[in-house]
């Protein structure tokens, strides 16, 4: 049983990260469930940002509202998953506007070369969610948002796995639909994104993990019509890259309410437990949960 359990995450974390974690060759079956991890990774990801974060706000904190520490955020989980995602994501960019038909797309997404389209795309994504985490930090729910947007962003791949075909015979995604009964992986990803959104952001976290949902089905509909009928590896690294941005551009809006009047975290039963209390104390502030007035105020 234990086995059955953690073997697809000791698969996930070897897929989406540099963690020697010793995996022998594992079965098809075991690679189709580790989708059900892929939330989870997602949080290991995120507790990587916050330390990284408060690690700045410590040792360097003449600098800590400078640009360096968005910097780090942007850079150092790129090292960690081997530029996985961005390799995905420019394959993706290449394909999507430099072919014409489904099948040139399918063989640019096999080329190494890397085109103009893969460049302006990587750094339009890099760009903005740069500037997304340097305009988060400010919001007073750092934590929070830091631990959300990889869970988020790492729970979509795990939808589309299982919404649309894979489409090709052979590559990464091929164990994924050999896989039996993916919707149950799925039902636990799904259980346990909604279970973080709610308990880091309350409403603005739910909302969060609804739009960009949503918005993944979308992408994924719209890149089986563009490649005659399955997706592939760069389009699940694709997503995971372009949802992580919209996470944060998203996040970065709603936790902004409060200088408006409007509390999207607080609302109702909503929970919002983790917000920038230790980095605000850690570089000398008092430790109030308020927006980026409060900073500007100093």
């Amino acid at each position: 049983m234990l086995r059955y359990l953690f073997a697809p995450l000791l698969v996930a974390l070897s897929f989406l990260t540099l963690l020697p974690v010793g995996v022998r060759e594992p079965t098809d079956a075991e690679i189709s469930r580790s989708r059900g991890w892929y939330p989870f990774v997602g949080f290991l990801y995120g507790l990587l940002l916050v330390v990284l974060s408060v690690l700045c706000y410590l040792l360097a904190p003449r600098f800590a509202l400078s640009l360096l520490p968005p910097a780090l955020l942007v850079a150092v989980p790129a090292l960690v998953n081997r530029f996985l995602h961005l390799d995905g994501l420019m394959d993706f960019c290449d394909a999507m506007w430099g072919g014409r038909t489904a099948e040139r797309r399918l063989e640019i997404m096999r080329d190494s070369r890397v085109g103009s389209f893969a460049v302006a795309g990587c750094l339009c994504i890099l760009l903005v969610k740069f500037a997304a985490l340097d305009s988060v930090r400010l919001t007073g729910w750092e934590i929070g948002a830091l631990l959300l947007f990889p869970i988020v962003s790492r729970w979509t791949m795990t939808l589309l796995l299982t919404a649309f075909p894979y489409g090709r015979q052979q590559g990464i995604g091929s164990a994924f639909a050999q896989g039996n009964r993916p919707w149950l992986a799925t039902g636990f990803a799904l259980l346990s994104v909604s279970a973080a959104a709610w308990l880091l952001l309350g409403p603005a976290g739910m909302a969060v993990l609804i739009v960009v949902s949503f918005l993944a089905l979308l992408l994924g509909w719209w890149s089986v019509r563009r490649l005659g009928g399955g997706l592939t590896g760069d389009c699940y690294g694709a997503t995971n890259e372009i949802m992580e941005t919209v996470s944060l551009t998203m996040l970065m809006a709603l936790l902004a309410l409060p200088y408006y009047g409007l509390d999207p975290v607080h609302v109702g039963y909503g929970s919002g437990v983790v917000n920038s209390i230790p980095i605000r104390i850690a570089i000398g502030l008092p430790p109030e949960s308020g927006g980026w007035w409060s900073y500007s105020a100093q």
